[in-house]
């Protein structure tokens, strides 16, 4: 009879223990993917992202954008004139140079909204390049490593069946958990992509303000969120590479239920830092 009981509990512990590497060692895989894609996602420039919607995005702004710009321009440029000729006493003391001025601001202007794309792009590669040269900051992999999924499978054979059972139940919990975070990552990650496009879509608009003594704050904050942008990517690199140290850390030889939750945390930390960074690069380059 004890016989029994014994093959049926140890019947019960191999079913517990292929059920909880089955649940976790899927949404582990599925998280150290989409977190292995950080790195080589932010590094890429618009035009190499997704080639046909940067293609849609500038043929909508040359065509759409670009026409309203050259009528701020054409406004911008004629109310400019009229201050240069005004501001000397009422043309009491007006001198020929400040023609030749404004001819230099206005051909300045244009050239700036006729090459909007080619100084949006490169912003972004002058980021791409320190975003390619940051990469190596992570030195250790992002994933749970096989020796500690091995580790944990080994001190699961020592536990009871209805410790077993308890770890069973949670880890449907921490794969929900892990689920959820692994789609949060990948919306913070597109989300930054498409805000850089929708960003790009509208670049003509306030480089057109550059003629203005007036209006050119537009054009420069315009540029200063651009580097944020780009340099968010940078941020998101080291939040990365934290991450990284961070799970390489954990150790799943003695505390199973601890070990695992400590990946749940050190996964929602990293899903805080990744919000965190759009607003501090920001607050660095002074964009708003």
């Amino acid at each position: 009879m004890g016989s029994i009981l014994d093959a049926i509990a140890d019947w019960l512990k191999e079913l517990l223990i292929s059920g909880i590497m089955g649940n976790l060692t899927g949404v582990f895989d599925s998280v150290n993917s989409r977190v292995g894609e950080i790195a080589s996602d932010v590094g890429m420039t618009p035009a190499n992202f997704s080639p046909g919607i940067f293609s849609m995005i500038r043929n909508v702004s040359e065509s759409v954008i670009l026409p309203i710009a050259g009528l701020i321009l054409t406004f911008i440029a004629c109310y400019e004139l009229i201050q240069l000729i005004i501001e000397h006493n009422n043309l009491a003391n007006f001198e020929t140079w400040i023609i030749f001025k404004w001819i230099f601001k206005t051909f300045v202007a244009v050239t700036l909204i006729s090459n909007c794309f080619n100084i949006v792009m490169a912003v972004f590669d002058v980021c791409q390049n320190v975003i390619s040269r940051s990469g190596g900051i992570i030195g250790a992999s992002t994933a749970v490593s096989d020796s500690a999924i091995a580790a944990m499978e080994a001190t699961l054979e020592t536990y009871g069946v209805g410790t077993l059972l308890g770890i069973y139940l949670m880890s449907f919990v921490i794969q929900l958990t892990l689920w959820i975070l692994s789609i949060v990552i990948f919306v913070i990650v597109y989300g930054r992509m498409i805000e850089i496009y929708l960003m790009t879509s509208l670049a003509p608009i306030p480089l057109s303000t550059f003629g203005s003594r007036e209006q050119s704050q537009t054009g420069q904050n315009y540029l200063r969120s651009l580097f944020a942008l780009g340099f968010q990517g940078f941020l998101i690199i080291i939040c990365v590479g934290i991450y990284a140290v961070l799970i390489q850390s954990i150790s799943f030889t003695s505390d199973i239920v601890g070990s695992l939750w400590g990946v749940v945390g050190y996964t929602v930390l990293l899903v805080f830092t990744l919000f965190k960074t759009g607003g501090l690069a920001r607050s660095v380059l002074n964009a708003h």
